[in-house]
């Protein structure tokens, strides 16, 4: 599932992906299952409210190493090209 993901178009990272789902750029968000909820709550409802689809289940390491950087992330966005 998170195949390709570091030759997509993205932002890492909880204030990018906030940013992008904001100005509609973002497709898809994918949450770290192990982040602190009360860090990834507001941007899974901010997605809720802008009809951006959310896949969760994968911890921080795994998603940073999917999208191709040395640290784990809290949050990844698919932009819209």
């Amino acid at each position: 599932m998170l195949e390709g993901l570091a030759a997509k178009e993205k932002v890492t990272g909880l204030k990018q992906t906030r940013r992008a789902v904001i100005a509609g750029r973002a497709v898809l968000v994918y949450l770290a299952c192990d982040a602190d909820p009360w860090l990834t709550e507001p941007l899974r409802l901010l997605c809720r409210q802008q009809n951006v689809s959310v896949e969760e289940g994968h911890t921080l390491q795994q998603l940073g190493r999917a999208a191709g950087i040395s640290v784990g992330t809290a949050a990844v966005a698919l932009l819209a090209k």
